[in-house]
């Protein structure tokens, strides 16, 4: 098997052109703009940023709460965001 493109010896003219036509035809890989490589950061300067989400200036705390099975389960039947509904719930009794 020949290959078409060897890294043992420089790439001709034709074969730079063919590499070069590659590319540019390769519509889930286009090259960056002058503007996208402005505003690129190398691996460190990406780290300073910090892992994961923002921290949120009032974000909610994780509680141990012991209810009855009956109360969970009414809650649980609203459906998938029924922790939410719970929290609205308590926040509207303002206890």
């Amino acid at each position: 098997m020949t290959k078409k493109f060897s890294a043992d010896r420089p790439l001709t003219e034709a074969e730079e052109a063919d590499v070069q036509r590659m590319i540019a035809s390769d519509p889930d890989n286009p090259e960056i703009t002058d503007e996208q490589a402005k505003g690129r950061m190398n691996f460190a300067e990406a780290m300073k940023r910090g892992r994961g989400r923002p921290k949120l200036d009032n974000a909610r705390q994780a509680v141990t709460l012991r209810l009855d099975p009956e109360t969970i389960a009414r809650f649980q039947a609203t459906g998938e965001d029924w922790r939410s509904r719970m929290v609205e719930v308590l926040d509207k009794a303002q206890v």
